[in-house]
């Protein structure tokens, strides 16, 4: 197994790695909207969820992949009623490439979060 961590993606806040890779499987922790810094994005759905992205970007590039690399993402949200929002911004990044995918609707998030989201994906 090998550790991914980044200085371009939040530092874990807890006792957890951004990500591990296994062969050639990435597996990331979920990622809040939190930026790099630590700050958490206090905006609505759609601007947490690309804060989310951007984390997910680069914890992927520092293990060799990319968001085309996903095959497997699971979406948690606080509030089912944003899963429109949470779904048009997640189409901005996977609009050619579509990995599988779940969604639930989860009572509480870290930080108070709206959206969280983790991935496995291939690596090199």
């Amino acid at each position: 197994m090998k550790v991914v961590q980044t200085n371009q993606a939040p530092a874990a806040i807890g006792p957890y790695s951004q990500g591990i890779i296994v062969n050639n499987l990435f597996f990331s922790s979920g990622q809040i909207p939190l930026t790099a810094e630590g700050t958490m994005i206090t905006g609505d759905v759609k601007e947490q969820t690309h804060q989310v992205f951007r984390n997910l970007k680069a914890v992927l590039t520092e293990a060799g992949g990319s968001l085309e690399s996903v095959v497997k993402a699971t979406v948690f949200i606080k509030n089912m009623d944003d899963f429109a929002a949470v779904n048009e911004v997640y189409g901005e990044y996977f609009s050619a490439h579509k990995p599988a995918r779940s969604c639930v609707e989860v009572a509480r998030l870290p930080k108070d979060a709206l959206v969280e989201i983790e991935v496995v994906a291939l690596v090199k």
